[in-house]
């Protein structure tokens, strides 16, 4: 499995985080997203690494430009996530705005899906600490030009990456006190502090704002757990410096190679036995269960006491589903008892493309890890392509699976 892990000793920011992550592409993938982000159209944006020194450890520094100032330097007090609740009389950016043009920018959709799932975040805790709705958060124009630069940059190097998998240690945060476009607030500042909310982080005799809302909100969006660097075996080694200078080394560490030890994440089995319910009633309680967030349900046949011939319902789910799940199991069966079992959770990373086939667009299901890959068409795409042709299904099927090994791996 392909491992991703973020050290975090000095905190995260999104320029932080970009420069670790370019640091990890191959001299090919350098180029290729220095081409793609500088090609966006973001207005005036522009991104130079820059080799930089941090306590004698030499790494990037992902400097972004818009039209030519550096970001941070034209807002109050070079404070980058400067935001405000209402409208002042310089140019300001919605939460809206901000989706909208991550959605026009050229880059795959699973890049602008999480860059928008960053940004949302970001706007829920700026309303949050503000006491306002969502919308009337907005952002400083040119700060909001190149958080997007940074947001999108790290999403787009994480695509080309392609971790399985993406860890990283507890937040450092700083101490002290900060001053943005509102005045003096203490470290973490009020957004960080909520979207860091539930994961590991910490202070220090460090003064300074070490971890920012766009670098809490990036951690949070990506990194499945905050711990210890797990056993791997480090391919390459990626370092982001940040521009002040304090006592400690100033970079996000990245590693990527092959996790040695260890399941992806964990799974609940919430098992009883079944034996005065007709099939049909089974399908309907299982359409139930995964209408209630269930990840599957499904039913075996077994012989019950005294031989009675019966089903062994198994219905998965997340951890925190247990509860909803256990209540939607005895409201949609007969059973008056189950057993929950947590496993370990291995799994191949998923991702959708559309094939372009001589009966029309069908998306291709993939999933990549532990050296595999598989593919194979939806079925829904190609029975509808199918049923719109007159045509067998296998027909179609066939020819989608032939058109996806030619666009890319089987």
């Amino acid at each position: 499995m392909k491992l991703l892990y973020l050290e975090c000793n000095m905190g995260a920011a999104g320029d932080m985080l970009m420069s670790a992550l370019y640091e990890l592409l191959d001299h090919g993938q350098k180029a290729q997203f220095l081409r793609t982000m500088n090609g966006l159209g973001l207005g005036g944006v522009e991104l130079t690494p820059l080799s930089a020194r941090t306590c004698g450890i030499v790494g990037t520094r992902m400097q972004v430009t818009v039209h030519g100032i550096e970001e941070g330097a034209a807002l109050p007090h070079g404070h980058k996530n400067a935001h405000d609740c209402h409208a002042h009389s310089h140019s300001h950016s919605a939460p809206g705005h901000i989706a909208s043009l991550i959605d026009s920018l050229p880059l795959p959709e699973e890049v602008r899906s999480h860059a928008r799932g960053v940004y949302d975040a970001i706007a829920a805790a700026e309303a949050e600490a503000h006491g306002c709705p969502v919308e009337q958060v907005h952002f400083h124009e040119v700060g909001a030009l190149d958080a997007v630069a940074d947001v999108t940059g790290v999403c787009y190097a994480i695509h080309l990456l392609g971790p399985d998998k993406i860890t990283a240690s507890p937040v450092h945060v700083g101490a002290g006190q900060v001053r943005c476009a509102h005045g003096v607030v203490p470290v973490p500042a009020p957004a960080t502090a909520a979207l860091l909310r539930g994961i590991p982080s910490y202070g220090g005799d460090i003064q300074g704002e070490l971890c920012t809302p766009t670098g809490a909100a990036l951690l949070a969006h990506f990194a499945a757990r905050f711990g210890p660097m797990p056993v791997m075996a480090a391919e390459n080694v990626g370092y982001g410096v940040g521009k002040k200078e304090f006592p400690a080394a100033n970079c996000v560490r990245a590693f990527l190679g092959d996790a040695q030890d260890g399941a992806d994440g964990e799974i609940l089995e919430l098992v009883c036995n079944i034996d005065d319910m007709t099939g049909e009633a089974l399908a309907f309680a299982c359409g139930q269960l995964l209408d209630a967030g269930a990840l599957d349900a499904y039913v075996v046949p077994g012989t019950m006491k005294k031989g009675r011939p019966g089903q062994v319902l198994t219905v998965l789910c997340a951890p925190e589903r247990k509860d909803a799940l256990i209540r939607a199991i005895f409201a949609h069966t007969t059973t008056n008892g189950l057993r929950a079992r947590r496993c370990a959770k291995y799994f191949l990373r998923p991702r959708t493309e559309t094939a372009q086939t001589p009966y029309g667009p069908i998306r291709i299901k993939r999933a990549e890890g532990y050296g595999a890959s598989h593919s194979k068409p939806e079925y829904e795409d190609a029975a509808a392509a199918a049923r719109r042709l007159g045509l067998p299904f296998r027909t179609v099927w066939e020819e989608a699976l032939r058109c996806a090994c030619r666009d890319g791996e089987p």
